[in-house]
């Protein structure tokens, strides 16, 4: 792996990461990273295949990695102790919501999908590559993604948002 061709891969590295974190330091910290683990596993690079598919994968895989390990640091609350709490508070009509904001309310899944497919322009087989799950999968996860952001974005803009089903409770 040569240093120029890495170089090369940062602005869509650093790109990705912001979109993915949301938050400029946390992209900085997963680009530095996602560097640091390309530096040691490097061997694991065959030359000749593509590097930038192999570097978004160690991102997709240490994103991934940081959301679990959050996902167990958090507390678990019992629904009956927050049903008070659990009141959708109402939203103003001017308040429209821009496009990172709407990014961050996508599953992750759906997320990194779409940003490989329309900010990064990898093709559904590299994407399927980088994250590692079958190409009707990425569709799948691409068109449910831009619905829902079709979706977000109109409600934002003060569009009436689509009605959301009522919870029930299942004894």
């Amino acid at each position: 792996m040569k240093h120029e061709q890495v170089v090369q891969q940062l602005p869509a590295l650093r790109r990705y990461a912001r979109a993915l974190t949301g938050d400029r330091w946390a992209a900085d910290d997963l680009l530095q990273d996602t560097l640091e683990r390309a530096c040691g596993k490097w061997r694991l690079w065959i030359a000749g295949t593509d590097l930038r598919a192999w570097l978004f994968t160690l991102m997709h895989n240490l994103y991934l990695n940081e959301c679990r390990t959050a996902q167990v640091r958090s507390a678990v609350v019992a629904i009956d102790d927050v049903a008070n709490e659990l009141v959708a508070p109402g939203r103003p009509l001017d308040e429209a919501m821009d496009l990172d904001r709407c990014l961050q309310r996508l599953p992750a899944e759906q997320r990194a999908v779409l940003l490989l497919v329309t900010l990064e322009d990898l093709d559904y087989q590299e994407v399927a590559r980088v994250l590692k799950i079958p190409v009707g999968t990425v569709m799948s996860r691409l068109a449910r993604a831009r619905a829902r952001l079709r979706e977000l974005m109109q409600a934002g803009a003060g569009a009436p948002a689509p009605a959301e089903p009522a919870l029930r409770r299942l004894k």
